[in-house]
Order: structure tokens, then C-alpha cells, then sequence
């Protein structure tokens, strides 16, 4: 399974620890899995993850991925 890449990187910001750039579909599902927050995996969270996966296996494109983790961080209160 190769990366998926994203068009331009999605800004993250996991305060404390300072914001990240999100360029592919593997950071983005290294960020959802291991960096957000517990209270923030609501549906907008599963739908990313989802759509990421998706992104991975060919049934997605990157823009929908890219789409789709913006939202998720923008309803968490995460997007930079």
C-alpha cells in the first residue's frame, strides 16, 4: 500500500505540544489514531478516519482525505 499525498498540507495544532503539517493520508491516520484528543472522536473523527483509510486502499481520492481530516480538525477545535 503506497501513500496517498494531499495537494497542500493540513496545519494541526495539538496544543501543548505545537501544531503539525498533515501531508499524506499516513500522517493523518498516525495523527487521528495516536494525537487527538479522546473527547474530540465524535463522527467528524470516524468520517476522516474513514475517508483516510478509504484514500489508502484506492476508494478515495486525497482531496476528499484532505477534505475530510480539515473538517474533523476544524470541528475539534484543532485546525491552525
Amino acid at each position: 500500500m503506497n501513500d496517498v499525498w494531499f495537494s497542500e498540507p493540513v496545519v494541526i495544532d495539538f496544543q501543548p505540544n505545537g501544531q503539525r503539517k498533515v501531508s499524506s493520508c499516513f500522517e493523518a491516520m498516525e495523527c487521528l489514531d495516536q494525537r487527538w484528543p479522546g473527547q474530540a472522536r465524535d463522527g467528524a473523527w470516524r468520517s476522516a478516519n474513514r475517508v483516510c483509510r478509504d484514500a489508502l486502499d484506492g476508494l478515495r481520492s486525497p482531496v476528499e482525505a484532505r477534505k475530510t481530516l480539515r473538517k474533523a480538525a476544524k470541528v475539534a477545535g484543532l485546525l491552525a
